[in-house]
């Protein structure tokens, strides 16, 4: 009876492999006459195409929206999105702004309280103090 491997499927980890952009769409809106657009307008005329060529796989849409603040929506692959608003910032500012939301995940920030985070345990195990060499009086 010959032996055979058992088949598995490797598991996906981000930066193993092959690196995978969370950010999958941004979404430029700004006014065509107020003035906190000024610096929208000029990101969208001078640096947006710079952008989206250095980025194809964002997917970017641009639309005005009257009378209100310019906005930029990211929407990442975990189904989650984050907005910031960009009003009289200037062009170098907002392209500031647009790389931020390109390399975010999409969640909240949250706290650390371990500098070091893993999924895979400890090979020792979990310390406890009651482990260690005892101590003759």
């Amino acid at each position: 009876m010959p032996v055979s491997a058992i088949r598995t499927v490797a598991k996906a980890q981000n930066g193993v492999g092959a690196f995978i952009l969370q950010c999958k769409r941004l979404d430029f809106h700004y006014c065509d006459w107020a003035g906190s657009s000024r610096g929208m307008n000029a990101f969208i005329k001078s640096s947006l195409p710079k952008f989206a060529k250095r980025n194809p796989q964002i997917e970017i849409t641009v639309s005005p929206r009257p009378n209100k603040h310019p906005v930029i929506i990211g929407h990442y692959v975990n189904g989650k999105q984050k907005e910031i608003c960009v009003k009289n910032m200037t062009n170098e500012l907002v392209l500031g702004k647009v790389e931020l939301l390109r390399d975010t995940n999409g969640e909240k920030d949250k706290r650390v309280n371990k500098p070091v985070t893993s999924i895979n345990e400890s090979v020792r195990g979990i310390w406890d103090p009651f482990h260690g060499a005892k101590i003759k009086i």
